[in-house]
């Protein structure tokens, strides 16, 4: 755990286009949050003021599969290995996601071990449609089980608004 005053000093060294105080934050407080289980949490864009709530809460790898965006995720890499956090970011763009970025994905995912591990893009749609595929046909997990947690972010309505979303989830369920 590193001290307020080191994150900010980080935050003003890299130009931070958040305040130049950095404000803790709870992990319930990133957009779409969705604990799945003690050892897996979906959501949405991490800032730099949730840094210090996933390195409290033990989190020991992230994923990100939201595409490059200096505004948006442009330090994280850096603040969450600055933490001793593991990063990993696959960019799924969101008009098309690709098998191999799923298998990516999975293969990170197997190699995570016992690790406590967010998943996360801009707003959990892809996190959560990855989640619940790895859940579902490499995991075991009960499908049903499993949609719960998807439907906590996607809705009918964002899949009519995203129809190749629910094209990649339904050609991929097969895979179990």
């Amino acid at each position: 755990m590193k001290s307020v005053l080191w994150r900010m000093f980080v935050a003003v060294l890299l130009g931070s286009v958040v305040p130049s105080v950095i404000q803790a934050a709870e992990l319930k407080d990133i957009v779409n949050f969705h604990p799945i289980d003690n050892g897996l949490i979906t959501a949405g864009q991490v800032l730099p003021e949730h840094i210090a709530a996933l390195d409290d809460a033990k989190v020991e790898l992230v994923v990100n599969l939201a595409v490059a965006s200096l505004e948006r995720n442009g330090q994280e890499g850096f603040l969450l290995t600055n933490e001793a956090i593991n990063y990993v970011q696959i960019p799924v763009m969101w008009d098309k996601p690709t098998a191999a970025d799923l298998q990516l994905f999975y293969a990170v995912m197997d190699g995570r071990g016992e690790r406590k591990t967010l998943v996360h893009c801009f707003a959990n749609f892809r996190a959560s449609a990855f989640t619940y595929l790895y859940r579902v046909t490499q995991l075991g997990v009960d499908e049903a089980e499993a949609r719960k947690d998807l439907e906590v972010v996607w809705s009918d309505e964002a899949f009519v608004e995203a129809p190749q979303w629910r094209e990649f989830i339904d050609s991929h369920l097969s895979d179990r």
